[in-house]
């Protein structure tokens, strides 16, 4: 009996040896695994003229490691502009295309944003950078009284409309607080408290989307705020400034996949 059940141990621990790890996160709690599809919306490649990487890289992360499959889009237009990322300066004499640029991010597994069909999706994502304001937005140049893209403004509304999720980070909420009523969402603290941490430098845009209307949650980079009425989930990330902390970054974004998951694993 005791050889008996020796062999079984031993064979049971073989076949698990063999299988992909992932399969040890398979019995989670967030969605439906491997039959979740979430859109991805980038806005360009870098931090001051498109979409941030690290925020890129931590969201297409949490989505893999919570089951998700995930389709990446973009619109298919110029760029505002080109920084040069060492200077923070536009570069002179430089144009690129936003989808193009972004496929970088994607492994060149990019798709025109006009060609995103909601109904395909069960929830979508918008990582940060300063893409969202000067590439899907013209809020680097209007403000709160900004134009949102046509087809991200197609995208919310349709994504609103249906009860899907819509996942936000950094400075995102304002596409979606330009275009959806009466959102809670967060951009991180209302007001710089450096330390030496960090710091919180574009409370700024906390003011613009509270002026649109959405009523603005105080939150830790490492949190999300979760609407559930509207079922909007947002995060700062790098709302906040910070040299080498960006595990805080990396849990925060986990938490807004995490809600986003689980509000589609709802339906």
């Amino acid at each position: 009996m005791l050889a008996s059940r020796a062999l079984l141990v031993k064979q049971v621990a073989a076949a698990l040896t063999k299988q992909p790890v992932c399969l040890a996160h398979q019995s989670g709690d967030w969605g439906n695994w491997g039959n979740t599809n979430i859109a991805v919306v980038f806005s360009g490649c870098g931090w001051w003229d498109g979409t941030d990487i690290h925020e890129a890289a931590y969201t297409m992360y949490h989505l893999s490691r919570n089951g998700a499959r995930f389709q990446l889009f973009a619109p298919n237009q110029q760029q505002m502009h080109v920084v040069d990322h060492m200077k923070g300066q536009p570069a002179s004499g430089e144009n690129r295309n936003v989808m193009i640029e972004s496929a970088r991010l994607a492994r060149g597994k990019m798709q025109d944003l006009s060609k995103l069909d909601v109904s395909s999706f069960d929830a979508v994502i918008f990582p940060g950078g300063y893409g969202v304001t000067k590439n899907l937005s013209t809020f680097n140049s209007d403000g709160k009284d900004c134009k949102i893209n046509h087809d991200v403004e197609r995208i919310m509304k349709e994504f609103h409309r249906s009860r899907k999720p819509i996942g936000l980070s950094c400075m995102a909420p304002i596409l979606a607080c330009r275009v959806l009523p009466s959102l809670e969402v967060t951009m991180g603290q209302e007001r710089d408290e450096s330390s030496r941490w960090g710091r919180w430098p574009y409370t700024s845009m906390v003011q613009a989307v509270k002026s649109m209307g959405a009523h603005h949650s105080i939150r830790e980079p490492y949190e999300a705020q979760v609407d559930e009425k509207n079922k909007v989930i947002s995060t700062p990330t790098f709302m906040w400034e910070t040299d080498y902390h960006y595990h805080y970054i990396f849990d925060g974004i986990g938490s807004m996949v995490k809600h986003v998951m689980r509000m589609t694993a709802a339906k």
